[in-house]
């Protein structure tokens, strides 16, 4: 089965480095990242740009926007990225430079947002510039949702109920809420219900080894609180396979998440649907 894995990370980050080293027992480098795909099937892949200026800073408040992805001079081949966007860095220069990316790349696929890291909530003013690109450019907006991986962060901002005030406000822009809000799966869901617009991207529900992530799997009730949400939500063609690789291994995160939906739907959760939203054909 071909697999796009909507939800990827490539940035020099301290933390994802300690991650990969300590937990998730992840190669984060082009070599691991390439051997992971080909043994998995993963033929494209969504990264979510970001960047430090110093080891640890992140969420680093002085980090330029747009940020990308750092980990190699090249991305690898099959990567489209989502342009990060720190909200202390927007200014109309960082606007115009982002705009000649996104015509210069083709590699662009959206904006990623990282709510709760950087204590904007997602309504906020500073990110109509990027809306407005976004909205010209036909691009979406993956936003983050539920808890942070950093003490820093702040949930009040990343609750994925703000999303809903930012989805009617403009209804033609496609809006992925990451890790499907966790742990507020069901108001996540709920928002994608009301809104035609909002998907839901599985990525992150576990951060760990492969052996973390399968005894994880052995718990009916852990599984139990995701399938309830995606069942109450009702609709697979809003559900976007992603891993947060390098949080974790791709091919213990893809039985995982096998777990979580219909076989009926695989073709969707892990290829057709992140293809249709991000524009990757």
């Amino acid at each position: 089965m071909k697999i796009i894995d909507a939800h990827i990370h490539y940035s020099d980050i301290e933390a994802f480095r300690q991650c990969a080293r300590d937990m998730s027992l992840v190669d984060y480098s082009e070599e691991g990242f390439v051997r992971e795909t080909a043994e998995n099937q993963v033929v494209r892949s969504v990264c979510m740009g970001l960047f430090e200026n110093t080891p640890g800073a992140f969420p680093d408040a002085g980090a330029n926007t747009p940020m990308l992805a750092k980990l190699t001079d090249e991305m690898p081949p099959g990567m489209s990225l989502c342009i990060g966007i720190n909200p202390h860095t927007v200014t109309a220069r960082s606007i115009a430079e982002t705009e000649a990316l996104i015509k210069s790349s083709g590699r662009v696929c959206g904006f990623k947002i990282y709510a709760g890291y950087y204590h904007f909530h997602v309504t906020d003013p500073v990110f109509d510039p990027v809306y407005a690109l976004a909205e010209k450019y036909d691009l979406s907006v993956a936003i983050h949702g539920g808890e942070t991986y950093s003490e820093r962060g702040l949930l009040e901002y990343s609750h994925p109920l703000r999303v809903d005030r930012l989805a009617v406000a403009h209804p033609d822009m496609r809006i992925v809420i990451c890790h499907m809000g966790a742990p507020w799966s069901f108001d996540a869901c709920e928002v994608a219900v009301k809104n035609k617009n909002v998907h839901v991207d599985i990525s992150g529900l576990l951060v760990g080894s492969p052996e973390y992530i399968a005894q994880s799997a052995a718990k009916p009730l852990l599984l139990d609180r995701y399938r309830q949400a995606l069942t109450f939500m009702d609709n697979y063609d809003k559900v976007l396979y992603g891993t947060d690789w390098p949080l974790t291994r791709m091919e213990p995160y893809i039985e995982f998440c096998k777990l979580l939906v219909p076989p009926e739907t695989y073709e969707k959760v892990f290829y057709q649907n992140a293809a249709r939203v991000y524009r990757l054909e």
